[in-house]
């Protein structure tokens, strides 16, 4: 299936663009993350298990375990805090 990523704040600055189109297998987020992080570098590092990275399908805060479907939006991108 096809998903569009986005990548947002320190994360687009460490892949070096802000998104893509990927022909995947992945049948969840947390999949789509690691079979991200299996390209290398730089996924590997910005998207690394540890690190703190929030995900949202389909505009909508999400967790790992959510489905993706074919023509969804996947955004990856740090935490956030306000002030």
């Amino acid at each position: 299936m096809n998903v569009r990523i986005r990548y947002f704040a320190s994360i687009r600055e460490a892949i070096g663009h802000g998104s893509e189109t990927l022909s995947t297998r992945s049948g969840t987020l947390g999949a789509l993350r690691d079979e991200l992080i299996a390209r290398g570098e730089p996924h590997a590092s910005a998207l690394a298990r540890g690190k703190s990275v929030r995900l949202a399908l389909d505009q909508e805060m999400s967790d790992e375990g959510a489905a993706l479907r074919e023509g969804c939006e996947v955004a990856f991108f740090p935490p956030v805090t306000g002030g």
